[in-house]
């Protein structure tokens, strides 16, 4: 009898909502694989704001990784709603208001779609604090990982699920992203509904802008009465460093927002105020459209990684939809190769297309003009 051919070692690099997806879908398939991720544990650092997963992508993602259920219990279905705002009055503009039993687009707060996603793994799939530095070997395999902690491990097949500033993209394309010219300020306010209701009537239970066509205001409810705000302009990237300042020079953000919003409602200004004082520098950068690659059996792409886009509600559901597409892959074909081969086929194209309608698309945030919120995603 000939022996068994030895199961592939497949390592995922990044522990974000794609990387756990594709591992999750994996290990319910009977599929070894080990993830990387270069924070030092799960509660490291924050996770960011709230996402909302769309019932094409993200929920089909999740009910192949059998955690839809488990996801509508802690979802927020009213985040859903949206108001646009005149910027110079704060008086509403459009209003979306979805219906009791709309289910096609709930909001989640990405550290609970995280954990969610890292609960549902078998214990030790996630190694922590591993740093990317290169993988070495060639386009048909093995391929070796070499991590900053000296840490050094082979796989037949690497993915690559770490986001825009990919490592293991370096291995398969040389595309690197590119500044959109916006930016996004963030800040954040806490136990909104008590500290301050005045913003918590003006953003409701989802999300609300205002822009000008030249500058914006996000703001977006969470769950546990936090509210992130997002001052959105078309900037050079050095904007703050130009003007003497640091994202850490907290009376100096505010006088230079000011004096930029001047011409806004007073009730928009507080949002950039009031706010608990600490700002976050957040620049929007793109890869090339369309983003590919010589094809290589032992190495992919999945997410920011592989078609890093404006943040217009598609990207954690591409990731997720790359992630359950290729981990069923993986399952449904022979070899690797052969599932990188029939994943790609169906990946790319799509991303290729969706990059082409979101190319540029960025200065919609910026437009005056009424718009329905669910139209790029």
């Amino acid at each position: 009898m000939a022996p068994a051919t030895p199961a592939p070692r497949i390592a995922v690099v990044g522990a974000g909502p794609g990387g756990l997806t594709c591992a999750r879908i994996l290990q319910r398939h009977g599929i070894a694989v080990t993830v990387h991720d270069r924070d030092p544990g799960p509660d490291a650092r924050g996770q960011g704001g709230t996402l909302d997963l769309h019932e094409d992508d993200g929920q089909l993602a999740l009910r192949a990784a059998g955690l839809l259920d488990e996801f509508f219990r802690l979802a927020r279905p009213e985040g859903q709603e949206m108001r646009q705002l005149d910027a110079s009055t704060a008086e509403s503009v459009f209003h979306h208001v979805p219906a009791a039993d709309d289910r096609s687009r709930p909001e989640i707060d990405r550290g609970r779609l995280r954990d969610l996603l890292l609960d549902s793994l078998a214990p030790g799939t996630v190694r922590w604090g591993r740093t990317l530095r290169t993988v070495e070997g060639p386009a048909d395999g093995p391929r070796r990982l070499r991590f900053a902690d000296g840490t050094v491990t082979e796989a037949d097949l690497v993915i690559g699920a770490d986001g825009a500033w990919s490592a293991v993209r370096r291995a398969l394309s040389p595309a690197v992203p590119a500044y959109t010219g916006i930016a996004f300020l963030e800040a954040w306010f806490h136990d909104v509904d008590t500290r301050h209701p005045e913003v918590a009537a003006l953003v409701g239970p989802g999300s609300a802008a205002a822009a000008d066509g030249e500058r914006g205001l996000y703001v977006q409810r969470g769950g546990g009465g936090h509210v992130r705000a997002y001052a959105v302009q078309r900037v050079p990237a050095d904007w703050l460093a130009a003007a003497g300042l640091t994202a850490g020079d907290t009376e100096g953000v505010r006088a230079l927002l000011l004096e930029r919003y001047r011409h806004w409602s007073p009730r928009l200004r507080r949002l950039l105020t009031d706010n608990d004082g600490h700002y976050v520098e957040r620049p929007l950068h793109a890869l090339p459209v369309p983003h590919r690659w010589e094809p290589s059996p032992s190495a992919t792409l999945l997410g920011d990684a592989a078609h890093l886009m404006p943040p217009l509600g598609v990207g954690v559901n591409l990731a997720m939809l790359d992630a359950c597409e290729l981990a069923l892959a993986l399952a449904r074909h022979d070899t690797p190769a052969e599932a990188v081969r029939a994943y790609e086929a169906v990946m790319l194209p799509r991303s290729a297309a969706t990059q082409r309608r979101l190319d540029g698309a960025a200065d919609g945030l910026l437009s005056a003009e009424p718009h329905d919120p669910a139209a790029h995603g």
